[in-house]
């Protein structure tokens, strides 16, 4: 009763003390180690308190204030996208106690081996590919570190180059699709997952390309911070390597155009692809299209038979191999989703599925690696979960208390404009993903900030190119994406530092991590600064 006393004799009806309250609340509560769910479901109870006082514990149950909380958490739970997110993570830890990730990058390695800074492109290309495979941050730096990081260190690359690189590149699966921060977006938001999974695709390789420019240009002026591995007498060279990569896409683009031939064949015979009005006709499967598949059929195999020659494409095939599974996997969880032959949710079915039975074939799919695999997205999808509930939780609260519409207010009095409003916003989000996880960030903050976004002038967002309104939801979905890329790198609760702590070796501390970050750091700002200056970038392909 003296606890209920105590928020009794609190009891405010500000909300602006109330958001004080919130806000000096969350960091205490963090500070001192409790849990993000957990301090945020105990701050949703308090502000409920605060606000209404210790009554309505003792009112009709379900019917006061105290039961938004459990329809918050209800409509989060129940929501059906949602079980994308441990399919996901599934795929993602059985990718990376299989072998497959270790035979792609045996394979790029071969190609650019003789490349300066070759193996930190070939990290970087490899995490743009895993990340388009699972969209699961900690598990690619974790994976990245145990492959990547030992094979920098022993040729002699710069130990803040080699680190940077993994963690930076590790952590674009938040931008590249299927990320699960555009997913959890989209659920908060209720905004088209599709869209913003097209809408991110050109964002997230442009920042890619950022760092792998960065990588090129920055060996190139200084050698010494990458240099190149011995010399194999028996490794093709030149012209003579690029023949066989030649060989190798030839080899593999008869297998696809072969595969798309049957497809839109089945697709005539059944009649599937008739020319409807008002029916989008299927990707690379209408009977208009099967001239331009059996042409790609042809020009391949007489390239590979009549240029590359049968040698080569045997000694290219056999090099880059290890690519195959991967773009297998992307094609599977991709393609279903942009064909139109699932939805979000059943493509992370499907992309469990076709990691289990690319294991099987290859025999690396183990009793041990699935068990452990399960055990890893439970524990993950747990930790998620609880954020989920108890972010959710304060964010109805902080609703039902008039928040949202105070910070609202607050920022058109400021009478600031347009750019400088969403400036403010980043900064914002910045600063606490310093602190707090994304699925935090996103529960909490997202439905204070998207409505003030909504009601801005849309002419006036960016500096350069006109932003349709139908787009402003997306934009700023990928724009907090792009900011979460930095939030991940950010000292002091960095958590890529902390995932590549846990398999580096001894004599790398987290303060030479964080120093590895900085560069990196700077790019994603850049990246960041070409969103707000450009915003119709991400409507390229919508």
């Amino acid at each position: 009763m003296e606890f209920l006393e105590l928020f009794a004799w609190m009891k405010v009806g500000d909300v602006a003390t109330l958001s004080v309250f919130l806000l000096i609340g969350m960091f205490i509560l963090l500070a001192i180690g409790m849990p993000l769910g957990f301090a945020s479901a105990f701050l949703a109870v308090a502000v409920l308190l605060m606000k209404f006082g210790p009554e309505l514990l003792f009112g009709n149950f379900g019917r006061g204030p105290l039961s938004v909380l459990g329809q918050a958490i209800y409509r989060q739970m129940t929501n059906y996208v949602l079980i994308s997110v441990p399919l996901f993570i599934l795929m993602a830890a059985l990718l990376e106690r299989s072998g497959i990730a270790r035979d792609m990058y045996n394979s790029l390695n071969g190609w650019l081996s003789r490349t300066r800074g070759g193996i930190a492109i070939v990290t970087s290309i490899m995490a743009v590919i895993m990340a388009a495979m699972s969209g699961i941050i900690g598990g690619e730096v974790v994976l990245l570190g145990l492959i990547a990081l030992p094979q920098m260190l022993r040729l002699g690359y710069n130990q803040n180059l080699a680190i940077g690189t993994i963690c930076a590149s590790g952590s674009l699966g938040t931008m590249i699709p299927p990320s699960i921060v555009l997913i959890f977006y989209g659920l908060v938001t209720e905004t088209s997952i599709k869209a913003l999974f097209t809408a991110s695709f050109l964002p997230g390789f442009m920042l890619a390309s950022f760092i792998i420019l960065y990588i090129v240009t920055r060996t190139q002026l200084n050698p010494s911070l990458a240099p190149l591995p011995e010399d194999d007498p028996n490794d093709p060279k030149g012209k003579e390597k690029g023949l066989r990569f030649l060989g190798f896409i030839c080899k593999f683009a008869l297998w696809i155009t072969g595969a798309l031939f049957i497809r839109a064949a089945f697709f005539t015979i059944t009649g599937d692809n008739d020319v409807l009005k008002g029916v989008d006709p299927i990707a690379l499967g209408m009977v208009s299209d099967i001239p331009y598949i059996v042409g790609a059929f042809v020009l391949s195999y007489i390239t590979m038979r009549f240029v590359v020659g049968k040698e080569r494409t045997a000694d290219g095939w056999e090099k880059g191999k290890g690519l195959i599974a991967p773009v297998i996997v992307i094609g599977v969880v991709l393609g279903s989703i942009y064909m139109g032959i699932t939805g979000i949710t059943e493509a992370a079915g499907m992309g469990v599925v076709a990691v289990f039975v690319i294991g099987l074939i290859r025999r690396e799919m183990t009793f041990e690696i699935v068990w452990d695999s399960l055990m890893r997205t439970l524990k993950s999808t747990g930790t998620i979960i609880w954020v989920t509930i108890g972010a959710a939780s304060l964010a109805a609260a902080y609703t039902l208390a008039g928040g949202p519409t105070y910070v609202a207010n607050l920022i058109v009095a400021s009478e600031l404009p347009t750019m400088g409003v969403i400036l403010v916003m980043m900064m914002i989000f910045l600063v606490m993903g310093m602190f707090m996880d994304w699925v935090g960030i996103v529960l909490l903050i997202m439905p204070v900030f998207l409505p003030i976004v909504l009601k801005l002038p849309v002419q006036e967002i960016g500096f350069f190119g006109a932003l349709e309104p139908r787009h402003v939801a997306v934009w700023f979905g990928v724009v907090f994406c792009m900011n979460m890329q930095v939030s991940f790198l950010s000292p002091p609760f960095g958590p890529a530092a902390f995932y590549l702590k846990s398999v580096a070796p001894p004599h790398i501390s987290l303060t030479d991590i964080f120093r590895g970050f900085l560069p990196f750091i700077l790019l994603q700002i850049a990246a960041l600064s070409v969103l707000l200056i450009w915003p119709p970038i991400v409507s390229l392909f919508l």
